[in-house]
């Protein structure tokens, strides 16, 4: 029997990559448009993949709560499972590695907003709504130059540097969204024997700056060296740059050293393998012009 999975945010990095994966699986897939009424279009879907995400970070405190509800009120009214990304942002500062019986203990306005929301999952789930939070570091996208990846790291890496936003030496967790897509597709499909609230981190792949900067060399046969991401910068254009004032805001996260633990996805999807971190790194390398890996 063919399922479906209605997609939210069917455009965006999540949406993408999740369609894919779903349709891989040979599931049917409907996409979300916005402004019409989401209960009525998660009628006869399995799964609700919840993709939205407002952009730059716009209106967290307003939108984000906007969404839960609609999301909550859809899947009751469908009996769907909703698959939602959860990230690091609710961990705070604590040690790691952080894992599913990690407290939240925020400091940030939006790892509170973030705690909140699956705060009301965890909620929905007790009084029957089952929910799937697939928890990751910063995502890595293989066909967009708008990650973090580009956008920061990257961002001088055609005049051979390696732009480190926080510590060089701080491991810091990332998630490969066509792994992490597919890791989600392999929760969905084994719903039916998941409890009605599930919080599962995706280790993903954690590295450190200097380490990148040493696979990137590796891979290209250039030398590089590191650099420092412009805080400066960001400071000077917050007032009028709403993404650069929200990312100063999460500095912290690259000096503070993180990994996410893999072993409830190994528990659960123990046949699952991640793409090797040299082959994401050529496949962020391949979409840059006149950077092709070495031979």
């Amino acid at each position: 029997m063919t399922q479906t999975a209605l997609i939210l945010g069917a455009r965006g990095k999540i949406g993408r990559h999740f369609t894919k994966a779903f349709q891989d699986a040979g599931w049917q897939t409907r996409a979300f448009t916005r402004g019409t009424d989401m209960a009525a279009a998660a009628q006869g879907c399995d799964v609700i993949v919840n993709g939205l995400n407002p952009p730059n970070y716009h209106a967290w405190d307003r939108l984000l709560p906007a969404i839960t509800t609609e999301v909550l009120a859809a899947a009751k009214a469908s009996g769907a499972t909703i698959l939602f990304p959860g990230n690091v942002y609710v961990f705070g500062t604590q040690p790691g590695p952080w894992d599913e019986t990690t407290p939240h203990r925020p400091v940030s306005r939006k790892g509170r907003i973030r705690s909140e929301v699956e705060a009301r999952y965890k909620a929905a789930a007790a009084e029957g709504v089952q929910v799937i939070i697939l928890r990751a570091g910063d995502f890595i996208d293989p066909g967009s130059a708008d990650s973090l990846m580009d956008i920061a790291f990257l961002r001088r890496f055609d005049k051979g540097v390696v732009s480190t936003m926080g510590d060089p030496d701080a491991p810091h967790a990332y998630a490969y969204l066509p792994d992490m897509a597919r890791a989600g597709v392999q929760l969905a499909a084994m719903r039916a024997d998941l409890p009605a609230f599930n919080d599962v981190p995706f280790p993903g792949h954690t590295f450190t700056t200097r380490e990148l900067m040493q696979e990137l060399q590796a891979l290209t046969g250039r030398r590089l060296k590191l650099g420092h991401f412009p805080w400066w910068m960001i400071r000077l254009a917050a007032p009028v740059w709403e993404l650069g004032r929200e990312l100063g805001e999460m500095r912290y996260l690259y000096d503070t050293p993180h990994s996410l633990s893999g072993a409830r996805l190994q528990a659960l999807l123990p046949g699952f393998r991640q793409t090797p971190l040299s082959e994401v790194l050529r496949a962020v390398l391949a979409r840059r012009e006149g950077f092709a890996p070495a031979a």
